[in-house]
């Protein structure tokens, strides 16, 4: 289902409140609630809220990595291993 057809005024999240949460924990999709025709929040399931706080980390951290990369901020892998190696003997 598009996220277009999940879109609902605060009012029907105010009527169906128990209804609409029933329905994200049984995994559909987020719903757009809207206030005075505006798209103001979107409701999701706490599990796939928590998946895309993961997903976005991680995307994150490659972002950072491919910086580091592009700047030159780069070793030789057996030189990072060594050096790992010596700080775990510390």
């Amino acid at each position: 289902m598009k996220l277009t057809e999940r879109v609902r005024p605060i009012s029907y999240l105010k009527a169906h409140a128990p209804e609409i949460i029933r329905g994200l924990a049984d995994g559909h999709e987020p719903v757009v609630i809207t206030l005075h025709g505006e798209a103001r929040a979107i409701l999701q399931d706490v599990a796939r809220y928590e998946e895309t706080q993961e997903t976005l980390a991680l995307l994150k951290a490659l972002a950072l990595t491919n910086a580091q990369v592009e700047a030159g901020k780069v070793r030789p892998a057996g030189e990072a291993f060594k050096r790992i190696r010596e700080r775990v003997k510390r």
